[in-house]
């Protein structure tokens, strides 16, 4: 039998968050419920919204969720 996998801690947006083993990007964003339109990088290389639900997460990511910012 194989032991229970890890919890994940991650950093979103300079605030650690706990993700069960095997999140996906998709997942965190979920965990955060930022609204579309943003972007998303990991440890600073952007990541395709096509790609969210299958970029997995390791331990310690860096996860930023940017929302455009409106005005001059």
């Amino acid at each position: 039998m194989n032991p229970p996998l890890e919890p994940l801690n991650v950093l979103i947006n300079q605030q650690t968050h706990q993700l069960p083993a095997g999140a996906t990007l998709a997942d965190a964003i979920a965990l955060v419920g930022i609204e579309p339109p943003f972007a998303a990088a990991i440890n600073l290389q952007f990541v395709p919204r096509l790609q969210y639900a299958q970029r997995s997460l390791q331990a310690n990511d860096a996860i930023e969720l940017i929302a455009p910012i409106t005005g001059g």
